[in-house]
């Protein structure tokens, strides 16, 4: 009978280890997720103010050629025009990296979610 209890109490202290040592690699995924989505929220703004320079140096570039063409600069015209080209491929460039960046913390969100969601389950009541 003593060998039976010592069996089950070594039985519950190795499952009681088990289940904490699951909760917490649970809680650092979940630790790991919301880093994930403050970085990737980061990279959003940052990309935000990217696209908004890009936006005012088109503005700019586009009054620069009106003011060339009026003038009839053709030399500064095709500068003008090059300059522009440039900077709308910037601009396609940084709309797809916030649009990436938008897609990653839609996922990080959702593993957070996840992450949270089972560490909550496993959690004795």
């Amino acid at each position: 009978m003593n060998r039976l209890k010592t069996l089950v109490t070594a039985g519950m202290v190795a499952g009681g280890m088990v289940l904490g040592l699951s909760v917490g690699t649970v809680s650092a995924q979940a630790k790991d997720d919301l880093k994930d989505v403050k970085q990737d929220r980061r990279e959003i703004r940052r990309d935000t103010r990217e696209i908004r320079q890009d936006r005012r140096e088109i503005r700019q570039d586009r009054r620069a050629l009106y003011q060339d063409r009026k003038a009839g600069d053709k030399g500064a015209v095709k500068a003008d025009l090059k300059e522009l080209r440039n900077d709308k491929a910037e601009l396609r460039e940084d709309l797809k990296d916030r649009r990436d960046d938008v897609r990653d913390l839609r996922h990080d969100r959702r593993d957070l979610r996840r992450d949270v969601r089972q560490e909550h389950e496993a959690s004795p009541k």
